[in-house]
């Protein structure tokens, strides 16, 4: 007989959030794991993008209400609204980064961590 996976507190945040970006469309998702490292404070990096400022800010509003709706969680803090570039929302171990695309591709913030497990979530269509 084949074993379930347990999926604990974070791991749950980390597919809500994932699940709150695809509502509204956001493109180019990628969790960075970095559970695997001690010395980190947050466990993961959900970082996406929007093709503009309003669809940035679009992304991190439908994240924050799904993710509220579905697990009673809310963000410690969040980032980025004054310009709608860079959005981040802080959920303690789980920082989600919404981006216009070229600051994403600027700041490359996957690159910073090669060596944490990158997984790519594929475009809804």
């Amino acid at each position: 007989m084949a074993k379930k996976k347990v999926i604990d507190e974070t791991e749950l945040l980390v597919n809500k959030i994932v699940e709150g970006i695809q509502e509204k469309k956001g493109l180019k998702i990628t969790v960075v794991d970095m559970s695997k490292f001690d010395d980190y404070v947050f466990r993961y990096f959900v970082i996406c993008q929007g093709n503009s400022n309003t669809h940035v800010t679009s992304i991190a509003d439908e994240v924050r209400e799904y993710v509220r709706e579905q697990i009673h969680v809310k963000p410690f803090a969040m980032d980025g609204y004054t310009n709608s570039q860079w959005i981040a929302v802080d959920y303690g171990e789980v920082i989600l980064h919404v981006f216009l695309p070229e600051l994403r591709e600027f700041y490359s913030l996957e690159t910073l961590w090669e060596d944490a497990d990158i997984k790519e979530i594929p475009d809804l269509l």
